[in-house]
């Protein structure tokens, strides 16, 4: 059980050290190429930054990471976009993740228990049969139709 404890802390302090954004915008997009050509490509692109709900936009997100001939053309790009401000709560994410590992765990170690048990049941259980012969069991059945 104090390994148990030891291991859920251990993970505990390594999933706090990496960090996480609970919150972007996500914006899908078309090619920039079906703007620049002109031509119905179906081809579509994502992209995702960490900004605030209201820079969640084609002008906030993806304007600053195109080049001069797209931001030309922006009043054609940016209604094709579709832009989602997305919040998720990592925290829950990661209590499920630990419950379903410890379920696991919990599985295992109970395999390895009735492994270890299994030897010592069937050690007690040994039964002894006799051989009939094949004539005698024959008349045995032939003796309880009769009845």
């Amino acid at each position: 059980m104090v390994l148990a404890v030891l291991v859920m802390f251990c993970s505990l302090v390594c999933v706090q050290g990496q960090a996480y954004e609970d919150k972007r915008c996500r914006c899908v997009c078309p090619s920039p190429a079906a703007v620049l050509n002109s031509s119905l490509s179906k081809d579509r692109k994502l992209f995702t930054d960490y900004v605030p709900p209201n820079k969640c936009n084609c002008y906030g997100v993806i304007l600053p990471r195109m080049g001069e001939e797209i931001i030309a053309r922006a009043q054609e790009f940016c209604p094709r976009c579709e832009c989602k401000y997305e919040t998720r709560n990592t925290t829950i994410i990661m209590v499920v993740v630990i419950m379903v590992l410890w379920v696991i765990m919990l599985l295992t170690v109970y395999l390895v228990f009735l492994m270890c048990l299994d030897p010592l049941i069937n050690k007690k259980r040994v039964k002894q049969y006799m051989e009939r012969d094949t004539e005698e069991a024959r008349n045995l059945l032939l003796n309880e139709d009769v009845e």
